[in-house]
C-alpha cells in the first residue's frame, strides 16, 4: 500500500492562520505531514508527500501528482490523507473546537471506511471536542454545489483531515504544543494503519 499525505495550502495563501499569527496552517500541516511520514516509514510503510513545497500548489496539480501515482501502481493500492485545521471565525476567536474528517460527495466505500476509523480514534483520545458528530462518522461539503477537490478529484480512497481549530485559542495552544502535534500524529498512525489492516 502506497500512502500519499498532502500537507494544506502554502506560505502564500492569504489568511490560514490563527488571529494572532501564531498558527500557521501550511506550516503547522507540512510540520505534521513530515513527523508523520517519518512515523510510518519507521513501521515500514512506502509514505510520500505529495506537496514538498512550501509555497501553495494548485489542486489540479496536487492530484495530478496523485493520479499519476495511482496509474503507476494501481488506484486500489493507494490512500491519500490531506492535512489541514480548520477555522470559523473570520478573523476572530471563537468557541468550535475538535477533530473532524470530510470525504467527497461521492466517495467510495473504503474512503468511507478510512474516515469512521479516524472518527473512532478521535473519540477514543478525545480529539473531537465540542464538535457534534454526524451518524456516519464523516463531513462533506453538505451546505454548498462545490466539493472538496483533492478528494473529488484523484482516483484512490481519500479523507480530509481538520485538525483542530486554529481561532479557538485553547486549541490553538494545544495545537502548538508537542504534545498536541504528537497526538495528532499518533491519531493519524493509527487509523492509517487500522485501515490497511482492514482490507
Amino acid at each position: 500500500m502506497k500512502i500519499l499525505i498532502d500537507n494544506g495550502h502554502g506560505s502564500d495563501t492569504l489568511g490560514k492562520q490563527s488571529p494572532d499569527g501564531l498558527l500557521k496552517e501550511y506550516k503547522w500541516t507540512r510540520d505534521i505531514a513530515q513527523r508523520l511520514e517519518t512515523a510510518l516509514k519507521a513501521k515500514g510503510y512506502n509514505v510520500q508527500r505529495i506537496v514538498p513545497e512550501t509555497n501553495d500548489v494548485p489542486i489540479t496539480t496536487r492530484c495530478n501528482r496523485v493520479n499519476a501515482i495511482c496509474k503507476q501502481v494501481g488506484a486500489k493500492n493507494v490512500v491519500l490523507v490531506s492535512i489541514h485545521n480548520n477555522a470559523v471565525s473570520n478573523g476572530s476567536w471563537g468557541t468550535a473546537k475538535g477533530f473532524s474528517v470530510f470525504v467527497s460527495k461521492n466517495a467510495s466505500s473504503n474512503s468511507k471506511k478510512l474516515a469512521s476509523i479516524f472518527t473512532d480514534e478521535a473519540i477514543d483520545r478525545k480529539l473531537t471536542g465540542n464538535r457534534s458528530i454526524p451518524v456516519e462518522k464523516y463531513w462533506t461539503w453538505s451546505w454548498t454545489k462545490a466539493d472538496i477537490g483533492i478528494l473529488k478529484g484523484t482516483a484512490c480512497p481519500a479523507v480530509l483531515t481538520e485538525n483542530g481549530f486554529m481561532d479557538n485559542k485553547e486549541e490553538c495552544d494545544y495545537l502548538l504544543s508537542e504534545k498536541g502535534k504528537q497526538d495528532f500524529v499518533d491519531l493519524h498512525v493509527v487509523a492509517i494503519e487500522k485501515y490497511i489492516k482492514s482490507l
